[in-house]
């Protein structure tokens, strides 16, 4: 890895131009691609690196889906049958001879799916908004999205926009708590932003076919004029009554709903509001893959979200070898950051509001790390590199903020002494986040040598800090 100024000013100045300062934003958003693509995306978003995501809704109640795939190869022909989503419950349980189905006659007989809805509001009495909202702040994050409805067509708020469905009655569509309303004062009062999903392509309340093959995706989806007047009515409901600083749609949006117009109206009620790449128009503030790393430094904004587990929704059948490990965790944050990238890392609790011990014990650790480590998350910018080796085989990532680059080592260092290619600079000093002690260095040719501390701060990853490196 070699340093070259030109490259990083040049760097940072495209990704600070991309992030904060488009083409001066318009008074009055209106529903066209070319004034949606002034929006410029807010410094907030930029900055706060980590936000979790929380899939909570009737599948909570069984919380179980098969562990078939592991490794979420969504191109495999049996995959949809052996969907280790439990959020898509309803939709695995309708597929003949699937796991799920002979789960659900063992455990619930002939009870239909919606018949769940009594049992989620009994339990969710016992939900404590201002208890969750405080356990996010304690893990770091600095913005939580909430599934408001997802495929299923529960609702987590009292919608008033009526659902035509002849078979199901309105207190099976949606809680009996404003789950949407009371979370959101809970996560404002934390400090955080909240922001809300909405499930805009896909609701299985609109369609009675389960999806069985790849093929399926999107020939199920719902296209009526009534779906996409339903879809317009409610997110327009949650735009007005919560102001969701993430407007978070999944799957694509009805053609008959008019995706550009809800753009605009969201821009127009919160201009620093962002929206993702799932409305099936081009236009967005951020992309999302989904259980994907990216290999380099994107220029646009992008959002990995992922579970804790291989759910995102509650599963009692997955443990600690199903759960990404502490160290594992804290180094993907580590790697999204450097590339310019959010992690919207998914917790999925139980029917009453319960977070999994398993998942408390990742987000506590990755609390604590960012407790010590976060001037090396928060609000930085990627440096000219990402990635990096060291001479002694330590893997490095690298952000920057300011004049100041932070050096990240994945893992137990390998030797005392740390030494990379960094090109030849002066520093203002050398320190470990954690301790206030200065390190040793040595410039050897093109390559940086630093003494590490005999006790290192900590675990699971190390933040060097090389203050003004980048003068």
């Amino acid at each position: 890895m070699t340093l070259n100024r030109i490259a990083a000013a040049f760097s940072a100045t495209v990704i600070a131009c991309c992030t904060f300062s488009f083409a001066q934003a318009p008074t009055k958003y209106e529903p066209t691609l070319e004034s949606l693509d002034q929006h410029p995306l807010p410094q907030w978003y930029a900055g706060a690196k980590l936000g979790i995501f929380i899939h909570w809704g009737l599948y909570s109640v069984p919380g179980w889906a098969p562990l078939t795939h592991p490794d979420h190869d969504f191109s495999s022909n049996d995959y949809i049958k052996y969907d280790p989503y439990a959020e898509w419950y309803l939709n695995t349980m309708r597929i003949p001879g699937s796991p799920t189905q002979a789960y659900q006659k063992e455990h619930y007989g002939d009870q239909g799916y919606y018949d769940f809805a009594p049992v989620f509001n009994r339990e969710s009495k016992r939900w404590d908004p201002d208890k969750m909202a405080a356990i996010f702040k304690m893990a770091g994050a600095r913005y939580v999205v909430l599934t408001s409805k997802h495929h299923e067509g529960f609702t987590l708020w009292p919608s008033t926009t009526p659902n035509p469905s002849p078979t199901l009655k309105p207190n099976q569509l949606h809680a009996e708590r404003d789950i949407v309303g009371e979370l959101t004062n809970a996560v404002q009062k934390q400090g955080m932003k909240m922001g809300l999903y909405y499930s805009g392509g896909y609701d299985w309340t609109f369609n009675t076919g389960p999806i069985e093959v790849n093929s399926d995706y999107d020939a199920v989806k719902p296209q009526s004029d009534a779906f996409g007047k339903y879809a317009f009515a409610q997110i327009h409901e949650l735009i007005d009554r919560y102001h969701p600083a993430i407007l978070w749609n999944d799957i694509d949006w009805p053609k008959t709903g008019n995706a550009l117009q809800v753009e605009a109206d969201y821009y127009n009620a919160t201009p620093d509001g962002v929206i993702d790449d799932r409305f099936g128009i081009k236009h967005s503030d951020f992309t999302s893959p989904e259980y994907e790393k990216k290999d380099q430094i994107s220029v646009k904004k992008w959002e990995e979200c992922r579970g804790l587990g291989r759910s995102f929704g509650y599963n009692r059948a997955e443990g600690e070898k199903e759960t990404i490990a502490p160290g594992e965790l804290i180094a993907l944050l580590v790697d999204i950051v450097s590339k310019n990238g959010n992690l919207l890392l998914d917790v999925g609790p139980e029917a009453d509001g319960t977070i999994p011990p398993v998942q408390m014990e990742r987000l506590e650790a990755l609390g604590a790390w960012l407790k010590q480590n976060g001037e090396a998350i928060y609000d930085t910018v990627p440096w000219t590199e990402a990635v990096g080796k060291s001479v002694q085989g330590d893997d490095l990532r690298f952000t920057r903020k300011g004049d100041d680059v932070y050096l990240i080592i994945l893992g137990k260092p390998k030797a005392k002494l740390l030494s990379f290619e960094m090109g030849t600079h002066s520093f203002t000093s050398i320190t470990m986040l954690g301790d206030s002690k200065l390190l040793g260095y040595e410039q050897m040719s093109r390559n940086l040598g630093i003494t590490l501390p005999d006790r290192l701060p900590g675990d699971y990853a190390y933040v060097i800090k090389l203050a003004g490196y980048a003068r």
